[in-house]
C-alpha cells in the first residue's frame, strides 16, 4: 500500500500534462504525440519515474517502456538504446510478439541513429513479421532511413512509397504525411529543390490538419526551412526555422535543433553575417554533443568548416572539417553527407594554396557523390531493360562511354594539377593563369561531353532504325494474323523511340524534345503504318512544349499505344474519323490527352490482341507518377495526369 500511494502521489503531478496517471487503482496512459501534446521538456523525465513505479505486470508498462525509449533519442542515444533493451527483454520473457516487434522498430530506429546501419537494418527487418500491416508504416520509414544514409536513394525512395501506400490504405494521416516529408528530404538530395518544397508542403498541411505538434512535424519544418534556403527565400526559410526552434526547445528534440542551427548557420553565411554564422555552428555542436550522435556531431563541425571558408578562414576551416571527417569514422555509412565535408575541404585547402590536398580532397568527393547517384542511375536501366530488350547493346555502350568520360575527367585534374603546380613558381601570375587554365579546360569539358552525348543519341538512332528495319523484313514473312500484329506493334515502339532520338541529334538540344512537332510525325508514321492517311484526320494542338528525354519516351510511348488501338478498333469497316493529341501543363503538373470520335469502347467488347499494350501503358503511367481517367462518351478519351516535378 505504500508503494501505491507513492506511485499515486507521484502521478498526480503528471495530472497537468494528462500523461500517465492512476484512476482505481489502474494505470492510464494518454499516448504521447498520439493523445496528446499538452506538455513540456520535462515529459521524459515524468515517464521515466513512471517506468520505474509501475508493476512489470502493468499490461501499460512495454508501451510506456517503448515509447521512453524512442523519444529519448531526441536527447541522449545511448539512454534511450538502453530503456529499449529492457524492454525487448521484459517482452521476450513474457512471450509479446507484438511489442517486441515494436520495440526492434524502435531499436532500429536508435541504432541508424548512432551509424550502426547494418544492425539497425537487422532490428527492422526482424520486426516485419512480428507487427500488424496497419502499423508497419514507421518500420517502412526507418528502413528508408538507412537505405538512404547508406546512400541508396532508390530503394530510400521505394520505403516512402511503401509507407505511403499503408497511410492511404488504413486512412493514417501521420503515415501520408511522414511519406510526402521523407519523399521530399529525397528530391531535396538529388537537387530537385521544386519538387522537394511542393511534397513538404503537402506533408505540413497534413500534420497541421492532424493538429499534433510532434517530432516529425517539427523536423518538417526544419525541411521547409533548408529547401528556402536552396530556393533563395531567406525569409520565409527564417520563419520555418524559427517555428522548428521553437517547437525543439519545448519538447527537447536535440537532434531537430542541431539540424536547424546547421542550417541557419549556412543561412547567416549566405547573408555575409559570419559572427552569427558561427554561433549557430556552434550551437548545433553543442546539441549533438548533448544527443551524443556522431552523424550530427559530424554536420555540426561540416557547418561550421563551410562559414569559416566563406568568410576566408580557410586554415580554421581545414581544422573544423578535418575533425568532421574524424567523427565520422571509417565505418561512417552517409557518403552523401561525407561528400560534402571533402568538398569543402578541398576549398579550404585550395585557399590556403595546398593544392596537391585539394586536389585529393576534390577527387574523394567525386568519388563518394557517384557512389551515391550511381546507384540510382544503374536501377533505371535495369528497369529500361525490362522495358525492351533489344536495347542492351545501346545501354552497355552508354556505360562504357560514362566510364570513359571519368578517364578524361581525371586526366583533367592531372593536367589541372601540373598546371598548378608550375604556376606556383610564377608567384606575380599564379591566380590569373590558374582562372585562365581553368576556363579553357572547363569549355574544352563541356565541348567534349556536347560531342559524346551527341554521338550516343546518333547511334542509338541508327542502332533503332536497324532493328526496325530487320522488324520490317520480318513481318513481311509472317503469315500468322495474331504474330503479324504483335510484331507490327514492336516495329511502331520502336520507331517512336527512334523518333526521340533523331529529334535530340537534328535539334541540337541534347536534353530537350519538343513534343508538338514529336507528336505531329508519331501520328504521320503511324497513319502511314496503317494506310489511314487519307481517312483520319490527326492532329496535335498544344503549345510548344520542351520535355526531358527520360520523360519524353515513355509518354511517347504512351500516345503511340493508344493512337494504335485507336486506328485498330475505333474506326471498323475503314470508316473515317478523327484522332487528337494534347499535351499541356496546369497546376504544375503534366495533362496529357488522347481521343477519337470512333465507336468508343463496347460495353462487352470482343477480346482483342495480347494486352501488352494495355500493361505497357499502365506501367509507363506508374513510372512517371501519374494517374489515368477513361471517358467513354461519343468516341474515346484517355487522359493522364502527371507530376511536372518528376520530369524536371
Amino acid at each position: 500500500m505504500k508503494n501505491f500511494f507513492s506511485v499515486a502521489f507521484l502521478l498526480i503531478s503528471f495530472a497537468g500534462f494528462a500523461q500517465i496517471e492512476v484512476k482505481n487503482g489502474l494505470f492510464l496512459y494518454n499516448e504521447v504525440f498520439v493523445i496528446s501534446d499538452d506538455f513540456q521538456e520535462d515529459y521524459l523525465n515524468k515517464m521515466e519515474a513512471a517506468v520505474f513505479e509501475m508493476p512489470k505486470d502493468s499490461p501499460l508498462r512495454l508501451q510506456v517502456i517503448n515509447d521512453l525509449g524512442y523519444y529519448y533519442h531526441t536527447r541522449n542515444l545511448k539512454i534511450a538504446l538502453e530503456y529499449i533493451e529492457m524492454g525487448l527483454q521484459e517482452a521476450r520473457d513474457k512471450n509479446e510478439s507484438y511489442w517486441e516487434g515494436k520495440l526492434l522498430v524502435s531499436q532500429g530506429a536508435v541504432l541508424l541513429r548512432m551509424e550502426e546501419l547494418d544492425l539497425a537494418e537487422k532490428a527492422l527487418t526482424d520486426a516485419i513479421t512480428k507487427i500488424p500491416e496497419s502499423e508497419g508504416w514507421l518500420l517502412y520509414t526507418n528502413l528508408g532511413y538507412v537505405y538512404e544514409r547508406k546512400g541508396l536513394l532508390g530503394e530510400a525512395f521505394t520505403y516512402a512509397s511503401k509507407t505511403l501506400e499503408l497511410g492511404e490504405k488504413y486512412e493514417d494521416s501521420k503515415a501520408i504525411a511522414m511519406a510526402y516529408s521523407d519523399m521530399s528530404n529525397l528530391f531535396w538530395k538529388q537537387g530537385k529543390f521544386d519538387a522537394a518544397l511542393n511534397y513538404g508542403l503537402k506533408s505540413l498541411e497534413i500534420f497541421e490538419k492532424r493538429g499534433l505538434d510532434d517530432l516529425d512535424y517539427d523536423f518538417t519544418l526544419h525541411l521547409l526551412g533548408q529547401y528556402m534556403v536552396d530556393l533563395n527565400r531567406p525569409e520565409e526559410a527564417v520563419t520555418y526555422f524559427q517555428q522548428s526552434i521553437d517547437l525543439g526547445e519545448r519538447y527537447g528534440f536535440y537532434n531537430n535543433l542541431s539540424d536547424t542551427f546547421i542550417a541557419l548557420a549556412n543561412l547567416h553565411s549566405q547573408k555575409g553575417a559570419y559572427k552569427e554564422a558561427l554561433d549557430s555552428g556552434k550551437e548545433a555542436l553543442r546539441y549533438a554533443e548533448l544527443l551524443q550522435n556522431e552523424f550530427m556531431i559530424m554536420r555540426s563541425y561540416m557547418a561550421l568548416g563551410k562559414v569559416s571558408n566563406a568568410s576566408g578562414y580557410f586554415i580554421q576551416a581545414a581544422d573544423y572539417l578535418e575533425t568532421s571527417i574524424i567523427e565520422a569514422t571509417e565505418n561512417f555509412g552517409d557518403k552523401f553527407y561525407l561528400s560534402l565535408v571533402y568538398e569543402e575541404l578541398s576549398k579550404a585547402y585550395e585557399g590556403a594554396e595546398s593544392f596537391q590536398k585539394a586536389l585529393i580532397a576534390s577527387r574523394k568527393s567525386d568519388e563518394l557523390r557517384n557512389d551515391v547517384f550511381t546507384v540510382e542511375a544503374e536501377e533505371k536501366i535495369s528497369l529500361l531493360q525490362t522495358q525492351m530488350d533489344v536495347a542492351q547493346k545501346e545501354n552497355t555502350i552508354m556505360l562504357q562511354e560514362a566510364a570513359l568520360s571519368r578517364q578524361r575527367i581525371l586526366q583533367v585534374f592531372y593536367l589541372t594539377l601540373a598546371g598548378v603546380l608550375v604556376v606556383i613558381l610564377f608567384l606575380l601570375y599564379r591566380v590569373f593563369l590558374r582562372k585562365k587554365k581553368y576556363s579553357v579546360l572547363l569549355e574544352k569539358k563541356n565541348k567534349e561531353k556536347e560531342f559524346l552525348l551527341k554521338e550516343i543519341h546518333h547511334r542509338v538512332k541508327n542502332n533503332l532504325e536497324t532493328i526496325s528495319s530487320l522488324l520490317t523484313l520480318q513481318i513481311a514473312k509472317i503469315d500468322d494474323p495474331k504474330f503479324k500484329q504483335v510484331m507490327e506493334e514492336t516495329y511502331t515502339r520502336v520507331q517512336s523511340m527512334g523518333m526521340i532520338h533523331l529529334s535530340l541529334y537534328k535539334e541540337g538540344d541534347l536534353k530537350q524534345v519538343e513534343m508538338k512537332a514529336f507528336f505531329e510525325a508519331l501520328g504521320r508514321f503511324i497513319l502511314d503504318t496503317f494506310d489511314a492517311e487519307n481517312r483520319i484526320d490527326f492532329s496535335a494542338e498544344m503549345p510548344v512544349l520542351e520535355l526531358d528525354v527520360d520523360v519524353a519516351i515513355p509518354i511517347g510511348l504512351i500516345v503511340n499505344e493508344l493512337i494504335s488501338n485507336s486506328l485498330k478498333y475505333a474506326f471498323p469497316n475503314q470508316e473515317s474519323g478523327k484522332i487528337s493529341v494534347s499535351l499541356f501543363e496546369r497546376e504544375g503538373n503534366l495533362i496529357l490527352k488522347v481521343s477519337d470520335n470512333g465507336i468508343g469502347i463496347q460495353d462487352n467488347p470482343t477480346a482483342q490482341g495480347t494486352g501488352f499494350g494495355r500493361e505497357l501503358i499502365s506501367l509507363l503511367t506508374r513510372q512517371l507518377d501519374g494517374r489515368m481517367t477513361l471517358i467513354n462518351d461519343s468516341g474515346t478519351e484517355f487522359s493522364f495526369e502527371f507530376l511536372l516535378n518528376n520530369a524536371a
